[in-house]
């Protein structure tokens, strides 16, 4: 069982802090994004993230498979097809991820015009 020093964000230590890590990235929020309530395959999912190298996809699924955010299903067919879904916490850290999209949308234009001021 799990301590409450596991728990703990700010502890440099804390397995939450090694899992919000590896979360928190750009390429992991737009993955969990782009799966939403559907199933694709490598490279569908390579072409709804625009900008992902191969290399990056294979890290970032590999790293939310580790963490139980994506289940990975390989069918027994020739060539062999893979697919990503989220499973039920992928599902539930996606709708923190939609949040997040929203809150980004909402204040585009305020961070903009914050931009800049501090560069200007």
């Amino acid at each position: 069982m799990k301590s409450e020093a596991d728990a703990d964000l700010r502890r440099a230590d804390s397995l939450a802090r090694e899992i919000f890590s590896d979360v928190a990235n750009k390429w992991a929020l737009l993955i969990i994004e782009a799966l939403g309530e559907r199933t694709l395959r490598f490279s569908e999912l390579r072409g709804e993230v625009e900008g992902i190298s191969h290399k990056m996809l294979t890290q970032n699924l590999r790293m939310l498979e580790r963490n139980g955010l994506v289940e990975r299903t390989v069918h027994p067919t020739v060539p062999p097809r893979v697919d990503y879904a989220l499973t039920g916490p992928g599902r539930d850290l996606r709708q923190a991820v939609d949040l997040f999209c929203d809150w980004t949308r909402a204040n585009l234009a305020h961070i903009e015009d914050s931009r800049g001021r501090f560069e200007g």
